[in-house]
């Protein structure tokens, strides 16, 4: 098996700082702990401290459940904490690498990859790497790669357009 060029996986640290939804987890944490305090909540507002380490943890789980490894030839990915699979996109059937962000991706340095292709992996509907670190220079790398696979293979890509008179 070749050796990746890149490997990587969603950020739970850049859904944190990167999207509005890790600001208000992060924000629960302090407003739970500070209403705890006067004690005349009760203990309810820790809940809510113990929702965020909950979403927190949830969110952690998803980035370790999806490992993606960029090789010179294909696109592996590994996904799966119990059941697990592995599947790949060879890269010269890469048709599009999109790259999405809001200002709130871009302060924290994150983004959203969209990976369209021909390959069966993507048939169902593009794949999607979400909250990746550094998001900008992978798209950039795996558009490259996209490049240089075509050009060993001998491949180009040719869209099919059909016209209704």
């Amino acid at each position: 098996m070749e050796q990746p060029i890149d490997s990587f996986r969603s950020s739970t640290w850049g859904w944190l700082r990167g999207t509005l939804a890790g600001w208000g987890t992060i924000a629960l944490v302090p407003a739970g702990i500070l209403l705890t305090a006067p004690g005349e909540w009760g203990r309810w507002p820790l809940l809510i401290s113990a929702l965020a380490f909950l979403i927190v943890a949830w969110k952690w789980f998803e980035s370790m459940a999806a490992r993606y490894d960029i090789c010179p030839d294909r696109l592996i990915v590994r996904e799966g904490i119990f059941i697990k699979s592995l599947d790949e996109v060879e890269l010269y059937r890469v048709k599009d690498v999109r790259l999405d962000f809001s200002l709130v991706n871009q302060m924290a340095g994150i983004g959203t990859i969209t990976v369209t292709s021909s390959d069966e992996t993507t048939r169902g509907g593009a794949l999607v790497l979400r909250h990746v670190e550094r998001a900008a220079q992978r798209r950039e790398d795996l558009r490259r790669l996209v490049e240089a696979a075509r050009q060993k293979r001998r491949v180009r890509e040719i869209d099919m357009m059909h016209e209704d008179y």
